[in-house]
């Protein structure tokens, strides 16, 4: 048990790449919690995923001893966080199990995108803000306007810390500030136990593992204890620290940090953000800003050979235990088999989930055209919400739809501005303000669709910016827009999995696109195939394929014209039949490519 005033509680913050894993290894080894012969890059990101894209996907949290130059001993309590803005409510629980952070800002590229909106997430949590001018030692470094920038773009007051995390500068100095400008929690250990679950794992050895931040009371082997949301009881098994092995510890009391373990078999009872309680002694009310993370957006996943099915839903079952913010629905659809259809919290979380699937189980995939959750008023005024193409409502059934909206911020440099305005409004982005940071900086301010953002923007942007753009977003509700669903028909037939929901000014550019590339990559039939793009019951765009065509008249060698009209009109007639009666294959790696061209003509 430690005293409450000689722990800190913080957490490291920043955007993408700017050193904040870096820094997390300095401190660990700075004081002594890992052994130099231990340490290797990347120590808190444990996933091949996680090291490999040099990001932070799970949250995670260590407890480190301090001895401060006044010979104090002090209990650091690092939490790190995901960077990512598709884990923005992991984050913000994160930051609710903390008092300070600190905001690591590189020198060489200063204030982007996602240290704006962290920022923003650790006031709203009242956090105190120690800024961390990381990198200094680098030729490009411009230290003094970052601290500048600091002042005037971030309002913080504070006085930045000068560090080199790769090399070790200022380590020392981060320390002492953790310890000195940081405040220690509040919390009495003799109230009722009121703890805050930030995060929660799955291990097929002790069950669901909770991580905890005691806020009031104390907590112990073998207390039963209440979950605030769902009411469900669990007997603690074991409680401890996080070193960031799992050490059991005798109990852990007001403002600490550390794991739970209670047998429980399933993650998705637990949700992250809720509060723990006593049995015997239950609270009123919990702690503030709990919410379920919802899907944002939605895909179909199949597996290209179909005898992969049952590994398929193995490997979502085992999957779904580890991240319980997907969620998947069996789906089947007639071009590409029996799959499922997976919601994801954003784009970047649909691809670490697809790696992970194709990586860790060995599987191969078709991932259809990413699509977002929309909102149809139909004739008889009831409200429907659609998540799959397929079951969007005929046009004449529909009087309004809705699709989702993000607040979107943009920092880049000057030079880039003409390509990067012209990609938001090619994308339907509404204006909503501009603002120059400095002499080569701007910062842009637009509301955008959702639906086209998903769909290769992120690329788009780093293209036209030659990587210096940055970008963060936040949802914002949903808006009336002109939303259509555009079918392509092959041979008269609908195909499902090529299905999706358009703005009806794109529907003819997308439709023809499709029809185009479809035909250059489906395969000759023995009769001439139609390839169409259709909105409700009106053809917009059609692309015909010709007929394989077999020489009848090889065999023919002079002769009466007569026997070669009548060889011509039996095949003629044949290739009639053939028409009435035959159906069109498509093979996997049109559907791939189609797929990919969706991607291109957004």
């Amino acid at each position: 048990m430690s005293e409450p005033s000689r722990i800190r509680n913080f957490s490291i913050i920043a955007h993408i790449d700017h050193g904040k894993s870096t820094l997390a290894d300095r401190l660990l080894e700075a004081t002594g919690t890992i052994a130099r012969r231990d340490m290797q890059e990347q120590i808190m990101d444990s996933m091949e995923l996680e090291r490999e894209r040099g990001i932070t996907i799970k949250a995670k949290a260590v407890r480190m001893n301090y001895k401060a130059p006044d010979g104090q001993d002090y209990v650091l309590n690092l939490i790190d966080t995901p960077g990512h803005v598709d884990f923005t409510y992991e984050v913000s629980r994160a930051l609710a199990a903390c008092e300070g952070a600190l905001l690591v800002v590189d020198a060489t590229q200063g204030i982007q995108a996602q240290t704006l909106a962290n920022k923003h997430l650790a006031e709203e949590v009242g956090l105190k803000i120690i800024p961390v001018i990381n990198k200094i030692d680098l030729p490009s470094a411009d230290v003094e306007a970052t601290a500048e920038a600091c002042f005037d773009v971030m309002h913080i007051l504070e006085d930045p810390v000068h560090a080199s995390a790769k090399v070790g500068l200022g380590i020392q100095e981060t320390l002492d500030a953790i310890v000195s400008r940081l405040p220690p929690p509040v919390g009495d250990a003799a109230k009722p136990l009121s703890a805050l679950i930030f995060d929660s794992a799955y291990s097929s050895f002790r069950g669901v593992v909770l991580l905890v931040r005691v806020v009031d009371g104390t907590l112990k082997k073998g207390m039963r204890v209440r979950f605030f949301s769902t009411g469900l009881e669990i007997a603690v098994e074991e409680v401890g620290y996080l070193t960031p092995k799992q050490t059991p510890a005798a109990q852990l009391s007001a403002g600490e940090v550390g794991y739970l373990v209670s047998g429980l078999k399933d993650i998705h009872q637990v949700r992250v953000g809720d509060t723990l309680m006593e049995k015997e002694r239950p609270l009123e009310k919990a702690l503030p800003g709990y919410k379920e993370a919802k899907p944002v957006v939605f895909a179909g996943v199949f597996p290209i050979n179909a005898a992969d099915y049952p590994a398929l839903k193995a490997a979502l079952e085992k999957l779904n235990l580890e991240d319980s913010s997907f969620n998947y629905t069996p789906e089947n659809s007639e071009a590409l088999g029996f799959g499922y259809r997976l919601g994801f919290l954003g784009l970047l979380h649909m691809e670490i989930v697809k790696e992970r699937l194709e990586r860790e189980f060995g599987l191969s995939l078709i991932v259809t055209a990413p699509n977002v959750v929309y909102r149809v008023q139909l004739q008889d005024d009831q409200w429907k919400t659609v998540d799959n193409p397929a079951k969007f409502p005929p046009l004449g059934d529909i009087k309004i739809v809705e699709e989702p909206y993000v607040a979107l911020t943009i920092i880049l440099p000057i030079e880039f501005q003409e390509g990067v305005l012209n990609l938001i409004k090619d994308r339907r982005g509404e204006h909503r303000g501009i603002e120059y940071l400095s002499a080569t900086r701007m910062m842009v301010k637009y509301d955008l669709p959702l639906g086209e953002m998903v769909v290769n923007f992120y690329d788009r942007l780093k293209s036209v910016s030659k990587g210096y753009a940055s970008m963060d977003y936040s949802p914002i509700g949903n808006k009336p827009s002109d939303m259509v669903r555009l079918e392509i028909l092959i041979h008269g037939d609908p195909v499902d999995a090529l299905s999706q929901i358009v703005h009806k000014d794109k529907a003819y550019g997308i439709g023809k696109a499709m029809c185009e590339k479809l035909k250059e990559l489906i395969d000759r039939q023995n009769f001439e195939v139609a390839i169409q793009a259709r909105i409700g019951g009106k053809i917009i765009a059609r692309e015909t394929l010709g007929a394989r065509r077999k020489d009848v008249l090889a065999k023919c060698y002079g002769g009466d014209i007569t026997r070669k009209r009548k060889l011509l009109e039996k095949q003629k007639e044949g290739k009639r039949k053939a028409k009435l009666l035959g159906s069109v294959e498509i093979n996997q790696e049109a559907f791939l490519a189609v797929l990919k061209l969706d991607e291109e003509t957004k």
